[in-house]
């Protein structure tokens, strides 16, 4: 099971499960719609992780916690005062039916991280659909080697990422790569999947490759310029 829950504005809670086992949540930005959902399907919580310090990703930690007192909430250092019980960097996380890879992408904060559980990739602010995080901590070279080791991972890898931000990405993808079929193809794609409130995500690493500018750049002078463009546009 792979759920991403609206919240906010353009945010998602991702709630996934392998089998029967417990779930594992990503980010939660509020809990209007998370909490209904768990009770409404009976699901325990195996784990909470966040990807950084943000409010809207970990805004709802607090409440939630109210509610799932023993549940561990595994996080950067940046989270330790918004919730975050164990706080991780890089490594393997264990739990019961669980194993969930630890991965750096700092850039966006100082302290982002990803996180791999079974070939799904969650990966907050970091990487989106057709484009990349802003990078507020202005360490561009941080933010380029964080996706260089995303771009490595399997092609197969499903991209879970944080936000409803692909047709805004594929706008500016579009001015980039003038006259690309596929771009053009896509953004109506994704227009229609947005007129009936469908999410966009998540995608494959593969597809990714093909439609994110951000992934096709070789060199940090490269990404810089792509990533000023962005916060321009």
């Amino acid at each position: 099971m792979l759920v991403s829950l609206p919240a906010l504005n353009d945010n998602y809670i991702w709630v996934y499960r392998r089998e029967n086992f417990p779930v594992i949540i990503v980010d939660i930005s509020e809990v209007t719609a998370l909490l209904p959902f768990l009770q409404e399907n009976q699901l325990d919580v195996e784990a909470v992780l966040l990807t950084h310090k943000h409010d809207d990703h970990v805004a709802g930690v607090a409440e939630f916690k109210k509610y799932y007192l023993n549940v561990p909430i595994y996080g950067p250092a940046e989270t330790l005062d918004k919730g975050a019980t164990e706080i991780i960097d890089q490594g393997i996380i264990f739990t019961k039916h669980y194993q969930i890879k630890v991965i750096p992408t700092g850039g966006h904060t100082e302290q982002h991280v990803s996180y791999l559980v079974d070939d799904h990739l969650f990966c907050g602010d970091v990487l989106f659909s057709a484009g990349c995080g802003r990078v507020f901590t202005g360490n561009y070279q941080q933010m380029f080697d964080s996706l260089q080791t995303l771009k490595s991972l399997s092609g197969n890898t499903i991209l879970c990422p944080g936000h409803e931000y692909t047709l805004s990405n594929l706008k500016f993808t579009a001015k980039v790569w003038e006259n690309n079929h596929l771009i053009e193809k896509y953004i109506q794609q994704v227009e229609q999947y947005r007129l009936e409130n469908k999410p966009t995500v998540p995608t494959t690493l593969e597809f990714e490759k093909k439609i994110n500018p951000f992934l096709q750049t070789n060199s940090l002078e490269d990404f810089i310029a792509l990533r000023q463009a962005k916060d321009n546009f």
